[in-house]
């Protein structure tokens, strides 16, 4: 074992503080990571704050983390000391059922997360708003050298949480996306969506960021406030990707949809939608869901960006400024991830 600084939740209500916390030993097939940059994500705030459940506490959340391989267990072959690698949502699966063995591990039963979750050895996972953390090699990607470690660690979650139903639903030249939303995730699905050759249109509450929106590659941005716009843009386009996890009118974007277009929902409302079956009928049009990525495509979406020049748009922050940025994300007030500088943790 070895201990580590890291941050904490220490309950649902507290702020989060400075402590320390064990890693494991490096294992047969593990890999010692020294992490650089951890993305914050909103997941990380609900988690820690029992919005989804209660939490285990003490907890250090983080699952966009970004570093160097400092040590390799003895059948590690895939990674060596001084390699630049990420680590995702996941630390751990299965391996054996039918989701595994197609490179989904995100849908096993049995998947591990990187943090308040029972690891292998009966021990909860905890996240990468610490120094060092212990990873299997199986689980831990490669960051190419043509993307900054700060700017790859969003893609972690928010990349590849949007890279996923881009592929999954075929988008390529010519491809009409719409894309719900300009925040963490809603970034990353425009840029990934326009290097894939689509035609995107930013759908936002408000013009406040259009001019992000089309710097970013989008062609088109309209406030969803506006009535018009969803008279305008009926019957549209081929896909939707939904990143809000406001309780949304669903009936009305499915009318933005083409023939058999889909509209993939990746925000999490709280609250259940109402969606009416002729929405779905009428069209042949499909109401999906998508959750993070695989290993294998995670891989892939790193390198992708790598190749197109992407990644995310990033403020830099220091550990002792976590909660200000908490506070941040809540109230949408970030362009468009806070990363978390670890030597300052």
């Amino acid at each position: 074992m070895r201990t580590v600084n890291a941050w904490a939740a220490t309950s649902a209500t507290e702020p989060l503080s400075a402590t320390t916390i064990d890693r494991r030993d490096v294992g047969e097939n593990d890999v010692l990571i020294e992490i650089a940059y951890a993305g914050i994500c909103h997941s990380d705030i609900h988690t820690a704050r029992s919005e989804w459940g209660e939490a285990p506490y003490p907890l250090v959340v983080g699952h966009e983390i970004a570093g160097t391989v400092t040590e390799v267990g003895s059948g590690v072959t895939q990674h060596a000391v001084g390699d630049r690698v990420g680590v995702g949502c996941m630390v751990n699966s299965c391996r054996e059922c039918d989701a595994c063995k197609a490179g989904k591990e995100q849908y096993c039963t049995q998947q591990i997360g990187t943090y308040g979750m029972t690891d292998r050895d009966g021990s909860i996972t905890q996240g990468g708003y610490s120094t060092h953390i212990v990873v299997d090699a199986d689980f831990t990607l490669k960051i190419p050298e043509g993307v900054g470690l700060d700017v790859a660690a969003p893609l972690l979650c928010a990349g590849v949480t949007t890279w996923s139903p881009l592929r999954r639903f075929g988008v390529g030249e010519g491809s009409k996306v719409a894309v719900v939303g300009l925040g963490g995730l809603g970034h990353m699905g425009v840029q990934l969506a326009v290097a894939m050759g689509a035609e995107v249109t930013v759908l936002s509450q408000s013009l406040k960021k259009q001019e992000d929106g089309i710097a970013l590659g989008a062609t088109d941005y309209r406030a969803t406030s506006d009535e018009s716009t969803f008279e305008d843009l009926q019957g549209t386009f081929d896909l939707i990707i939904n990143t809000v996890s406001a309780n949304l009118p669903i009936h009305e974007y499915m009318a933005l949809l083409g023939v058999e277009g889909t509209l993939v929902n990746v925000g999490a409302p709280v609250e259940p939608f109402t969606v009416p079956a002729f929405s779905l009928i009428g069209g042949g049009k499909s109401l999906a869901g998508s959750m993070i990525g695989g290993i294998p495509e995670t891989q892939e979406m790193l390198d992708f960006c790598a190749e197109k020049g992407i990644g995310s748009k990033i403020e830099i922050i220091p550990a002792e400024k976590v909660n200000e940025a908490w506070d941040r994300v809540v109230n949408s007030d970030v362009r468009y991830r806070f990363v978390i500088d670890a030597a300052t943790i």
